[in-house]
């Protein structure tokens, strides 16, 4: 929250009208005492100026800001915070830009996520209606959702050849619901949750009354899926100091399913940069 300003004029209005360009803001949303009221004089002599005392009201962006500033100052880390409140959603969309964000994502995105719990309890503490927050940075979530969305593709895949549930890592309930509207569609698996948190999880299985009779002879439904463990899916995985030495960073707060998605989107950057280079130098 700001500090209160002093701001001096002809008149109150246009003493606020100054405050209100100084701190960039609209009317309703500062405070402001008059400590001088203006005063014309005698015959205009000994001429009094308006003097007042203005302070921004914390918003919810100003308040949200504020809070993960602080939470990243004393992680030692230095992000960019950008903050936007839709109204009609009811939804406060954080995103943070820095150097080397793997730490602050985390396993599988647990320090994004434990972040973003934060920042929900502090944003609804004592509050009227209830806000949704999304904390993001590097388009994880978007990133994570494609992840998952194939790892629940590849999972039905190996469910419809070898005919028994699989039981996938626990999730939170975010990734969870990914999980089932991906593969809510397919007509041959169901999923459902089991377990307690924070090690609840989602069980893949065949419906009931899929037999062996709805396969092809190629072993599938239909197609040739790219089932998990399935030759297609043979390529050796990146160790964690082949991943550090390539890319840089903390490879530790990497996910393995994470890593092949995070390096794909590290090279495109480098690309664009190559790009954008190699047009300034032709101008």
């Amino acid at each position: 929250m700001e500090e209160w300003k002093e701001f001096t004029a002809g008149t109150v209005e246009e003493a606020v009208t100054e405050a209100l360009l100084y701190f960039r803001t609209t009317s309703d949303k500062i405070e402001y005492e008059v400590i001088e009221k203006e005063n014309a004089g005698v015959l205009g002599l000994f001429k009094k100026e308006a003097k007042i005392k203005v302070k921004v009201n914390e918003t919810v962006e100003s308040k949200a800001q504020k809070f993960i500033k602080d939470v990243l100052g004393a992680m030692g880390i230095e992000s960019e915070v950008d903050v936007t409140l839709d109204d009609e959603k009811e939804t406060v969309l954080i995103n943070l830009v820095g150097a080397d964000m793997g730490v602050l994502i985390g396993k599988r995105g647990q320090t994004l996520d434990s972040l973003q719990y934060l920042v929900s309890l502090v944003l609804n503490k004592d509050s009227e209606k209830y806000l949704k927050v999304k904390v993001d940075t590097e388009n994880y979530r978007e990133r994570r959702k494609e992840t998952l969305e194939n790892l629940a593709k590849n999972i039905a895949g190996r469910v419809k050849k070898s005919h028994k549930p699989v039981a996938l890592e626990p999730m939170n309930p975010y990734e969870r619901r990914i999980i089932h509207s991906a593969l809510q569609a397919d007509k041959y698996v169901e999923t459902h949750s089991e377990g307690d948190e924070p090690n609840r999880k989602v069980i893949v299985s065949l419906k009931k009354g899929v037999s062996y009779n709805n396969y092809n002879r190629s072993g599938s439904y239909g197609r040739n899926n790219n089932s998990y463990g399935g030759r297609q899916n043979q390529t050796r995985k990146m160790s964690t100091k082949e991943f550090h030495k390539k890319y840089g960073g903390n490879s530790k707060d990497y996910s393995n399913d994470y890593k092949k998605d995070y390096a794909a989107y590290l090279e495109e950057k480098a690309a664009a940069r190559a790009a954008a280079a190699a047009e300034n130098a032709g101008e």
